[in-house]
């Protein structure tokens, strides 16, 4: 029931937030860029008019934007091909060569400027860039919602950190939800952009398929490197490189990391499968699943030199653009485990780490002066830094477990406040704690593991010291879990019944166990205490308007109170009426107004909520978020870096890069005029009766406006296609 009012809560304030005109992502292929080097990057979405901006969070990332290739109509479609016909014609072109399709070879037009030999470069290049937005024509996308694409030049500084990231654009109208996007260390090799995938027909799902020429069925590469690519429905991507001998390779898959859930396809998401093979194409390596992320990464000590074969498929053959991956290949340092899994604010843990390449890798902590939160850590080795590993900072005493503790008999004493740091050793293993308490003391019992990316589904029981199951928890269902799709981690409170010895048991519900198996065990009295999201991340007000938010609560340790919710240092002129969350209330709604002129650049807002506990007064900021839907139903909060606002201007107009010429005056019984004889030619003398109504005329006058505002027609192409409309009304 808990479950299910959340829900609905969800999807109540999502209308209001639904109604703001919000530029949206879909994909970013490729979904990162390595250090020092410029790459084109496109980005798959919708609402994306107008866009002024991309922006990128952190350091040394610069974004420019190129052009903006939206969903073109039949309508548009066909001017194109006329306007590239009349083109051809003039350049005295035919079809000059082939291209592989299903049936064979077919005819096509050259896509690059420099195979038009003869033909003056600027109406090359015109031909080029029409023929470019033809063929990717699709007239019946798979997936609408991400068939307009955004062009965007990405620079990365040599210095620029490395690691993960996020993108948005900024439009006239709105900021755009962020996307992943990475900062790389390695040579990166991009396979050639898919086109928008078309939908698939019952019975007819091979005219879907993507083509691929037979050149373009395997890449060789050069390891160390990062693979990016789109996987197509039924497609398997392959890559050939040589290893040698002792070669301790690492293969790790980004794909769900970078998209976590697709609302319309089933399951809800990208579920990669990595194989590699050697020469002879005996498989060597297979990976689906690495431990509970599906995300696949593969180990493999090469055990002689040869060329081997990585390839990369969906489990289930479907596909679109928006099934990205990158796989960092290449014998490169690799945390598998740390232990423990965090420590007490202003100590120095001394961490542990195993994994591959990690020989004389330096571990890298947080700060200490770091506050009590997740953290992460990572390895550095001859530069280059592993992949990260969540660390939990906490104020409480933190002991080691100590065996044996496997039963009543050898239990572990504690004294509460604690934070155990353990492992489940092994299968089948449990450990168990002994603390004191007296009757009418509430106990908390809480453990951190999945949220760390241990492998351990944990389960936590509370008993006396006759074994009797006082309280019993498996998972525990967490709000705040992000893109996990399993509340692994368990938690339970109890109130104790008499004076007397009690018995805190944790273990895996699997019977699984090893050392990687870690966890971090808090026994304590209540702390009461909340944590906030607020969606979505991004929000546009009108000058002397409004903007709607979804404010979630996450309730910890029975936590009851009220919380006052407002804006913390927001600009002037921007503020927001106080609002309070009930203690009954999961979820409430917040309204930003503001007074401020509109602008082009965006600002960021943080929402706090206060509220009381005894004495204490606890302030906690709301962590940004995106509510994501998966397969048609379960929603989830995606933390985003920060809650983006932009004041914009309802009667803004994007200015053309071209102006199109002024027609000239034709009268009512009088024929135009037209520059090019082909058209005039098709254009009847003297209509019996109207060409086009008047609906079809301004949508075929706002059609040639923007492909002329784009630079897909010459004037008097233009000027001929608007004579037509006049002559037609």
């Amino acid at each position: 029931m808990k479950s299910l009012s959340w829900l609905a809560c969800i999807v109540m304030f999502a209308v209001a937030a639904l109604a703001q005109p919000r530029p949206y992502i879909g994909y970013v292929y490729p979904a990162g860029v390595q250090q020092g080097t410029t790459v084109q990057i496109r980005l798959g979405g919708q609402s994306m008019d107008d866009v002024t901006a991309a922006t990128v969070t952190g350091t040394g990332v610069t974004a420019q934007i190129v052009e903006y290739c939206w969903r073109v109509n039949n309508q548009e479609q066909q001017l194109l091909r006329e306007q590239l016909q009349l083109l051809r014609r003039v350049a005295g072109l035919t079809a000059s060569r082939n291209r592989f399709s299903k049936k064979g070879l077919r005819p096509v037009e050259p896509r690059d400027p420099a195979e038009l030999n003869g033909v003056a470069p600027e109406l090359a290049q015109l031909i080029v860039k029409i023929q470019q937005r033809t063929d990717d024509f699709v007239q019946q996308p798979a997936c609408a919602s991400i068939a307009n694409i955004m062009l965007v030049d990405v620079t990365v500084a040599a210095d620029a950190p490395p690691g993960p990231r996020e993108i948005r654009l900024v439009t006239a109208r709105g900021v755009s939800n962020p996307m992943p996007f990475q900062v790389g260390q390695v040579p990166e090799f991009s396979r050639k952009p898919m086109r928008s995938a078309m939908i698939q027909t019952l019975g007819k799902e091979v005219l879907a398929l993507r083509k691929r020429p037979p050149e373009e069925a395997q890449d060789l590469i050069k390891l160390p490197a990062t693979l990016n690519g789109q996987i197509a429905s039924g497609e398997v991507n392959s890559y050939r490189f040589a290893a040698h001998k002792g070669q301790r390779l690492v293969f790790s898959t980004q794909a769900r990391q970078l998209i976590p859930f697709i609302a319309d396809a089933v399951p809800g998401w990208f579920q990669p499968v990595l194989v590699l093979s050697d020469a002879n194409g005996k498989e060597v390596a297979y990976n689906d699943d690495f431990r509970f992320k599906p995300d696949p990464t593969i180990f493999y000590e090469v055990p002689k030199d040869g060329d081997y074969v990585l390839a990369i498929y969906d489990s289930l053959y479907r596909g679109r653009e928006d099934f990205i991956y990158r796989i960092t290949a290449g014998e490169l340092p690799y945390v598998t485990t740390i232990f423990p899994l965090g420590g007490r604010v202003g100590d120095g843990a001394a961490i542990k780490m195993k994994g591959w390449n990690l020989d004389k890798a330096e571990l890298i902590q947080p700060a200490m002066n770091s506050g009590a939160g997740m953290q992460q850590v990572v390895a550095k080795r001859d530069g280059f830094v592993s992949n990260r590993m969540p660390f939990a900072l906490g104020t409480l005493p933190e002991i080691l477990e100590k065996e044996p503790n496997n039963d009543l008999k050898h239990a572990q004493k504690v004294t509460l406040p604690v934070m155990v740091n353990g492992r489940i050793d092994r299968a089948g293993d449990w450990d168990v704690f002994e603390i004191s308490g007296k009757a009418g003391e509430t106990i908390v019992a809480e453990v951190l593991a999945r949220r760390l990316d241990s492998p351990l589904d944990s389960v936590l029981k509370l008993t006396d010291a006759t074994g009797k199951v006082l309280a019993f928890n498996d998972d525990y269902d967490d709000i705040g879990a992000g893109a996990n799709t399993h509340y692994a981690d368990s938690y339970l409170m109890a109130k104790l019944p008499a004076d007397g010895i009690y018995f805190v048991h944790v273990g895996d519900t699997a019977r699984n166990g090893g050392e990687e198996f870690a966890y971090r065990l808090r026994i304590s009295e209540p702390q009461p205490d909340f944590e906030l999201r607020v969606a979505p991340s991004s929000i546009s007000l009108r000058r002397m308007g409004t903007a709607n938010v979804s404010v979630y609560v996450i309730r910890k340790d029975g936590f009851n109170g009220a919380i006052k919710l407002g804006l913390k240092d927001a600009p002037e002129g921007v503020f927001s009426a106080p609002v309070t969350l009930s203690a009954t209330a999961v979820v409430v709604g917040m309204t930003v107004r503001t007074n401020l002129a509109p602008s082009t650049e965006p600002f960021s807002l943080v929402i706090e909520g206060k509220a009381t506990v005894g004495k204490t007064e606890l302030v906690r900021a709301a962590v940004p978020a995106e509510d994501k839907m998966q397969a048609f139903l379960w929603r989830h909060l995606l933390p985003a870096e920060t809650l983006q606002a932009l004041i914009f201007n309802p009667l803004y107009q994007s200015p053309l890069k071209k102006v199109p010429p002024e027609p000239p005056a034709v009268s009512s019984t009088v024929q135009p005029v037209v520059a090019t004889s082909a058209v005039a030619a098709a254009t009847p003398a003297s209509p019996s009766k109207p060409k086009f109504t008047q609906q079809q005329v301004a949508a075929r006058l706002r059609e040639l406006k923007r492909l002329y505002g784009a630079g897909f027609l010459t004037d008097e192409f233009y000027l001929d296609k608007v004579a037509e409309c006049q002559v037609g009304q």
